[in-house]
């Protein structure tokens, strides 16, 4: 694993690469986020530039890259079919036996693909990162996980339209039937703020509190960035349990939401606390 780079560095690592106009990176948010991830996978920062995209606001492995990990964890790929119309290939390693994988161009049809317009021109391509993907992930899963190419990133459903800023009342008023569930808090209050039944349904919580503070009309930045540290700093003790890689990613969606990916500090700013309106 490479040392430690500090934030304070790959923030100016980001921002030099998203000014380059380089690598698909648009914004040093974008850039911090990928970093971040590269990082916790035990790589230095700068290689999530070369090995990364940001497709629809998700952070994507390119297949190329995807491949080169495969190939230098041991694993081998041998292709047997390569037109336009089908690829096979046959993927194996030493942890997860052999698997012989087939993408054709009826498959995509079938599933709604075959119209967009990188299928029509690059078929092949396209064919060819479904199986990588695929192929590695049934029988390598752990140098991908968490992880998808560009190409199938850029099939999932465009995002939906961000939520829209409603007043969710006084936090006393939410209703805490499920208090066998995760419970959320929010700075400056002992009582949750809600509960989830699942950590996907907490993560969804969470990023709807930062989209509100991060859009929140009589807040400045400062104040803003300062809310949504705050906010990390009150769920810090369910946060922690989580692995590195996860917490990463959770970072890529708080920045996606309008946060900061830097981590928070160790007290919260004062004025942190949220209000019954922004909450």
């Amino acid at each position: 694993m490479t040392a430690l780079v500090p934030v304070q560095d790959i923030e100016r690592m980001a921002t030099a690469v998203a000014k380059s106009g380089l690598f698909g990176i648009k914004t040093a948010e974008q850039g911090v986020a990928l970093m971040l991830i590269a990082q916790a996978e035990g790589l230095h920062p700068a290689i999530a530039a070369r090995d990364y995209h940001v497709i629809q606001g998700r952070p994507a492995l390119k297949t190329d890259a995807m491949m080169a990990r495969f190939q230098q964890a041991g694993g081998k790929v041998e292709w047997k079919v390569y037109t336009d119309d089908e690829v096979t290939g046959v993927f194996s390693h030493p942890a997860g036996g052999s698997l012989t994988v087939t993408w054709t161009i009826d498959q995509a049809k079938r599933i709604g693909l075959a119209g967009k317009d990188n299928w029509r021109n690059y078929p092949r391509a396209m064919l060819r990162a479904r199986c990588i993907s695929e192929g590695i992930r049934s029988v390598y899963p752990g140098c991908v996980v968490g992880v998808y190419t560009p190409e199938e990133v850029q099939d999932f459903d465009a995002p939906a339209a961000p939520p829209s800023v409603k007043d969710m009342g006084p936090v006393e008023e939410l209703p805490q039937e499920r208090e066998d569930g995760i419970a959320l808090y929010t700075p400056g209050n002992p009582e949750p703020y809600a509960f989830a039944s699942d950590k996907d349904e907490w993560r969804q919580l969470y990023i709807k509190i930062v989209f509100k503070l991060a859009t929140h009309p009589k807040l400045v930045d400062i104040e803003k960035q300062n809310k949504i540290s705050s906010l990390w700093s009150a769920n810090s003790e369910f946060l922690d349990t989580w692995p590195a890689l996860e917490k990463a990613h959770f970072r890529a969606d708080i920045v996606a939401a309008g946060g900061t990916a830097q981590p928070p500090k160790e007290q919260p700013p004062v004025g942190s606390e949220l209000s019954s309106e922004e909450s």
